[in-house]
């Protein structure tokens, strides 16, 4: 970890999903992780050596002191904890990290919104948009003109193909695949190694 970060993070949420974001926060270098919020029963404990230092409670007292936030709680049968410890967050500062792996191909002409993570070996390509909050797991490929709406999970593999829009709250499971410009229900399960047609074209 380089020494002379000045963007200090706070995660929020332990467990697996924090260790691999902790590794690509790690390996991106733009921040340096003062510790992570968990349970209070948690508290003197570490995550990969990065201390628990207390309960999502402490939020408005640590976006105090300026640090910023990322929700590193996982998605899958629901997105709603996730969005209610980022809109707990918004509440009280404006400091909500965008996290890139440098191991990710993100084209100069996507964009990606605050609070959302690209990790390992994703590839995000031209004109493609991602909402807030959505986790762009590994080796997930969202192609041109696609559009994940906010509170996403897309899973490891997973493939959004050219003009798709994955609609609010949606999981996109590990190795499913949209076909071309097709559209998911909002707070949709699309489930893992599955052929996403659409809803009009079953």
């Amino acid at each position: 970890m380089n020494s002379t970060i000045d963007k200090k993070i706070v995660l929020v949420g332990g467990g697996g999903h924090c260790k691999a974001v902790i590794d690509v926060i790690v390996k991106e270098g733009v921040f340096k992780i003062e510790g992570i919020l968990d349970p209070e029963k948690k508290v003197n404990e570490k995550i990969l050596g990065y201390p628990i230092l207390g309960s999502d409670e402490k939020i408005p007292n640590l976006a105090q002191k300026g640090y910023y936030f990322l929700v590193t709680i996982g998605q899958i049968k629901t997105p709603q904890i996730r969005m209610d410890l980022f809109n707990y967050i918004k509440k009280h500062t404006d400091k909500i990290a965008t996290v890139i792996s440098p191991l990710a191909y993100v084209s100069p002409f996507a964009n990606i919104a605050e609070g959302t993570i690209v990790m390992h070996h994703a590839v995000v390509n031209i004109s493609a948009s991602i909402g807030q909050n959505c986790i762009i797991n590994t080796k997930a490929l969202i192609e041109h003109d696609a559009c994940i709406e906010e509170h996403c999970h897309i899973s490891t593999g997973a493939i959004i193909n050219g003009g798709s829009r994955v609609k609010k709250g949606t999981f996109f499971g590990s190795g499913a695949v949209s076909k071309e410009y097709v559209e998911t229900k909002e707070f949709d399960f699309i489930k893992a190694k599955t052929l996403f047609k659409g809803y009009n074209n079953e």
